[in-house]
């Protein structure tokens, strides 16, 4: 992009309609140039509107990863949980295997549900297989974690490092929090039938507690 173009750009991510940051959001990703890197980058940390914050998102996937990632690892210290939030999401779409050391146990099990649950789908995107087991391990200490969306986007991240998690899923069964224990049971329901659905999983696994509770009293 020409000089003029580059300003009006920058001008468009700022507008206060939507669509017209949405439409400049599209038109950067289209012709990607690293001086829009740092500017997608702003946007993301304080964009309200979940649309335009995808497209930021695709914009920067855009560019080259040997230019965003080293950013985007830089946006992980934000004091802003947006800033935080976005540029895992955004590292999980990239790929790149080099920000796995930046997917830190804090961000993991932080206390901002949005920053942990983008933190989770960045991890089992990026973790090497030897990695695995251990981020297994982190993980299963947010069972019970949450709302009912909480804990379903914890079951995928979960489910998506595949069986090495079942040993911190029977583990957690032992866990004297119930509520920890129903969302173990039905990960593992789910790992086994991807398709059973969340919420039959969670009925099952209280049914199960409830007759493993009874046996216990006979």
């Amino acid at each position: 992009m020409t000089m003029p173009d580059t300003v009006r750009a920058f001008r468009a991510l700022e507008n206060g309609d939507a669509s017209v940051r949405l439409r400049a959001a599209m038109a950067v990703g289209t012709a990607p140039d690293p001086a829009f890197v740092d500017k997608l980058l702003e946007r993301c940390a304080v964009e309200p509107e979940f649309f335009v914050r995808d497209m930021l998102t695709w914009a920067l996937t855009r560019h080259p990863s040997s230019t965003t990632v080293p950013r985007l690892v830089e946006e992980l210290g934000s004091e802003h949980a947006q800033a935080r939030s976005q540029a895992l999401h955004t590292l999980s779409k990239v790929g790149d295997p080099r920000a796995w050391p930046a997917i830190t146990r804090e961000l993991l099990t932080g206390a901002d549900d949005e920053v942990a649950r983008s933190a989770w789908r960045a991890a089992v995107v990026l973790a090497p297989e030897d990695e695995r087991p251990e981020l297994a391990a982190v993980l299963a200490s947010q069972l019970g974690r949450g709302d009912r969306a909480m804990r379903q986007s914890l079951s995928r991240a979960l489910i998506a490092l595949g069986e090495v998690i079942l040993p911190v899923l029977r583990a957690a069964r032992a866990n004297p929090d119930p509520g920890v224990r129903v969302h173990a049971i039905a990960t593992e329901r789910l790992l086994r039938d991807p398709d059973a659905g969340f919420e039959f999983a969670i009925e099952e696994a209280k049914r199960i507690m409830v007759l493993g509770a009874k046996g216990q009293e006979e």
